[in-house]
């Protein structure tokens, strides 16, 4: 039996891999599958698939959080694991670090710093770990006597660790560092991590480097210590870490910290090759040390792994790299999800609409706008997809942007009489992004000079835009609900509260792009959602026009006219030379407005509804 549910799901780990999850059942149960997944060490859409092959044998329960049935309870019993001692330390969770109350204000510095700071790039395998992993990682530098002093050289710091440590040191009463040097491709990141380190007494130098290229000479063997979470691949790994060893000072016994996600034993026998091979040895290893927000596929955690150099120790990658570094580089698969809610089945991966699972989640099931999701089997990216439900069910995909005069006339003149777009998910094969003007290409939008800017600001009197916050929610769960209604009928989602919620999870990820309009004191009268996405395929950066709203006020043309400028000026100001909206074939005044700013049709989405049989379409 362990072998069949490791075959049916390919599991790597084979029968011993199902055996971890029985054993981790037995002594957790009720448990998650996010719960199982820390346990265990396997990716979540894994343990999800080991779940149903067991539910379907009879040998977990039906009902979530998931228990052993008694058939369960027996089989665990006949293999030897009915024996449940616990041993892992209470204080401090199998972390091996407790942070103490001293630090408390630490944590919740942070937290505030992280909310202000940039959203995670999840195609970058981007995914912010916790405030409270900060302050550990900080603790293990110092448990370690890598701290205080010296200097500390952090390849890549979507984390703010330099910040952490920063703040630490405020709260401890003086820097704890000599000088952090932090090297990463981000603009943004960087400017976060300078504005706020102006003010913590800890000296942070910031460098914008693609790490594909070689470290800059000024900064070889100039550092005691370096820290790296690098994308979670082997090449990664590598190179990453043959960055940090290049910054490092020669000689033995200088610390490099390494947080990874768990893998098969196949891949993480390549990592820790590469680790060899750079002629590092490990100091230290804790399982589930960082806890990250969002890395669903790895239960959100990563381990945490304390390198030394040796006298062998020497970069393993100089010159330039140009290979596959992303996870998502190197994914050659779809998996296939069900929809918990209505059961269509839907592709993620390479190629296929979403290109994750949390992008899925974001837009919900295009069938009925619900889940959550069942992770199924893996498929080639060209095998065709199963027929489901959601073929012949109304898709968002086509449906987007509608404006202003567009609400239907039983609308009540409100905010939620308000028509928009209706959030669609990005196709797999949308427009590239070029970087330079393609011959014969014409450009249909300018930026408005500074006349026909204060022409359209008065017309628009007394609206003005701003970015969306978290006050805007209940105002856009309207507008989003009346564009659900206008784009789809009787088959809208178009509870506000339900929307509003969706789009507060998006606001948590990264509030730019989201426009309102308002007026003095006033709740807002528009509402605007431009999403920069990437070509799965080509890995060209492009905007999406998801959502444009107008109340019904008496300007209600020049209101949508601002909120549609202020959503370009988004798209030029982030290097976006393209732009795409989706509009409901028989929106004809949002079509209008698209021509107005120059807008061009590309493709058309075709449906057909075939005659009931014996009760079902």
């Amino acid at each position: 039996m362990l072998t069949e549910v490791a075959d049916a799901v390919r599991l790597q780990e084979g029968p011993p891999g199902v055996r971890s999850v029985l054993r981790a059942l037995r002594r957790l149960a009720p448990a998650s599958t996010k719960d199982l997944s820390r346990a265990t060490g396997l990716p979540v859409p894994i343990v999800a698939a080991l779940g149903n092959e067991l539910r379907r044998r009879g040998l977990v329960t039906t009902q979530r959080p998931s228990r052993l049935t008694d058939a369960g309870q027996e089989l665990v019993a006949r293999l030897g694991m009915d024996l449940v001692l616990d041993a892992t330390c209470r204080a401090c969770d199998g972390r091996e670090l407790v942070i103490p109350d001293v630090l408390d204000e630490a944590v919740r510095r942070l937290r505030a710093l992280m909310e202000s700071g940039p959203a995670a790039d999840m195609a970058i395998d981007q995914s912010h770990c916790t405030a409270e992993t900060k302050v550990r990682r900080v603790l293990a530098l110092l448990t370690a006597g890598a701290l205080p002093g010296g200097s500390l050289l952090l390849i890549g710091d979507d984390d703010l660790i330099s910040l952490a440590v920063a703040v630490v040191g405020d709260v401890l009463g003086g820097p704890i560092v000599e000088q952090i040097t932090v090297v990463d491709i981000s603009e943004e990141i960087l400017d976060h991590i300078q504005k706020t380190a102006a003010g913590l007494g800890t000296r942070v130098e910031t460098v914008r480097h693609d790490l594909r290229l070689p470290l800059p000479a000024a900064l070889h063997g100039q550092h005691d210590v370096a820290m790296t979470d690098p994308p979670y691949t082997p090449e990664g790994a590598r190179l990453f870490l043959s960055r940090a060893v290049e910054g490092l000072r020669p000689g033995p016994a200088h610390s490099v910290f390494f947080s990874f996600g768990g893998k098969s034993p196949d891949e993480m026998l390549e990592v820790q090759r590469e680790i060899m091979a750079l002629g590092l040895v490990t100091n230290g290893y804790i399982r589930n040390f960082n806890e990250y927000e969002g890395s669903g596929i790895l239960g959100g955690v990563g381990f945490f792994q304390h390198l030394l150099t040796t006298t062998s120790t020497a970069p393993s990658h100089l010159g330039e790299f140009s290979g596959p570094l992303y996870t998502g580089d190197k994914r050659t698969r779809q998996r296939e999800y069900t929809c918990a809610a209505c059961d269509a089945r839907i592709r993620v991966g390479p190629g296929a609409r979403w290109t994750s699972v949390a992008a899925l989640r974001a837009d919900g099931c295009p069938n009925c706008g619900k889940g959550p999701f069942r992770p199924g089997r893996l498929v080639p990216a060209e095998e065709p997809a199963t027929p489901t439900s959601q073929d012949t069910a109304p898709a968002p995909t086509p449906a987007a942007a509608p404006d202003p005069a567009a609400a239907p006339p039983s609308a009540p003149a409100t905010a939620s009489a308000a028509t928009a777009s209706a959030p669609a998910p990005t196709p797999a094969a949308a427009p590239t992004a070029p970087t330079a003007p393609t011959p014969g290409r014409v450009h249909g939008w300018r930026l408005p000079d500074d006349d026909e800017r204060a022409a359209l600001a008065e017309r628009a009197q007394p609206y003005v835009t701003r970015q969306a916050d978290e006050r805007d929610l209940p105002a856009i769960g309207r507008f989003e609900a009346e564009i659900a209604r206008v784009s789809f009928g009787e088959d809208a989602i178009d509870d506000p509260e339900r929307w509003a919620a969706r789009l507060g999870r998006a606001m948590e990820k990264s509030k730019e792009g989201m426009i309102v309009a308002h007026g003095p004191g006033g709740e807002p009268v528009g509402w605007c959602w431009v999403s920069i996405n990437q070509n799965a395929m080509t890995g060209d950066r492009y905007a999406n026009f998801r959502s444009l709203a107008v109340s019904p006020v008496d300007n209600r043309s020049d209101v949508a006219e601002l909120l549609l400028t202020a959503g370009l000026e988004f798209c030029l100001a982030n290097g976006i030379t393209e732009v795409v909206g989706r509009v409901h074939v028989s929106n004809v005044p949002m079509r209008t407005v698209y021509r107005k700013f120059g807008f061009d049709p590309t493709s058309l989405a075709m449906k057909l509804f075939l005659p009931e049989q014996d009760g079902a379409r």
